[in-house]
């Protein structure tokens, strides 16, 4: 079945960086678009950058500029750089097989707090 997990997250300044990794298996990881989304502390889902099969990438206007999402289809991985941290950066991560919500791994927290 398919298996997402993230790791990378943690407890960050602002201004700073972090690299999310999420490693899958279960399904065809090269043909498959791969979709990160957060959940800030009570509120809901939110998208936030997806990668095509081709490597074609789209992000939230919020990250543009500052987050960058790719994939190493020979490790089967899917990461998230994120730079220029901001405090409403703060949430729980995930990554997602597909373009929507689900299924997604069980979400890395990141806190970007001085």
């Amino acid at each position: 079945q398919v298996q997402l997990v993230e790791s990378g997250g943690g407890l960050v300044q602002p201004g700073g960086s972090l690299r999310l990794s999420c490693a899958a298996s279960g399904f065809a990881f090269s043909t498959s678009p791969m979709t990160w989304v957060r959940q800030p502390p009570g509120k809901e889902l939110e998208w936030v950058s997806s990668i095509g099969r081709g490597g074609s990438t789209t992000s939230r206007d919020s990250v543009k500029g500052r987050f960058s999402i790719s994939r190493d289809n020979a490790k089967n991985t899917v990461y998230l750089q994120m730079n220029s941290l901001k405090p409403e950066d703060t949430a729980v991560y995930y990554c997602v097989k597909g373009w929507d919500f689900a299924p997604r791994g069980q979400g890395t927290q990141v806190t970007v707090s001085s």
